[in-house]
């Protein structure tokens, strides 16, 4: 289970590389490359929100069948493990969540240039007419 979220972790750093690269002011022609690049990326890239959706609901499933240390009986050792479970467990939600909404804004950002690439054209041609 590490595994994956050492994954989760390198696929979150690379959408913030990302739409920190998206978000920079460059020269058009490097702008449009950039983001005709990233837009064949973000289709495959898609995966990302079932993979933490998956994980969202075992952390849920996970958190709905702990065990509660909060009685007398608990020793420091156990109190200290559950709490750092918690900890783990709000980590990686923030995780999730994180690489859900940064592919949202990848996609955004990609849409919104292509958007405005396809109005520059339209208004280029309506003046050369």
């Amino acid at each position: 289970m590490a595994l994956q979220w050492l994954i989760l972790t390198y696929v979150v750093a690379a959408e913030a590389a990302v739409a920190l690269l998206l978000t920079l002011p460059y020269p058009k022609l490097l702008k449009n490359r950039l983001v005709s690049l990233f837009s064949l990326i973000v289709q495959p890239a898609l995966f990302i929100v079932p993979f933490s959706g998956f994980h969202l609901l075992d952390i849920y499933w996970k958190n709905e069948h702990r065990l509660e240390c909060t009685s007398e009986i608990c020793t420091a050792d156990e109190r200290d493990r559950y709490e750092k479970s918690i900890y783990k467990a709000q980590r990686n939600v923030i995780l999730c969540v994180t690489a859900g909404l940064l592919y949202w804004c990848i996609h955004s950002i990609c849409k919104y240039n292509k958007e405005i690439e396809r109005l520059e054209e339209a208004e280029k041609r309506s003046k050369d007419e």
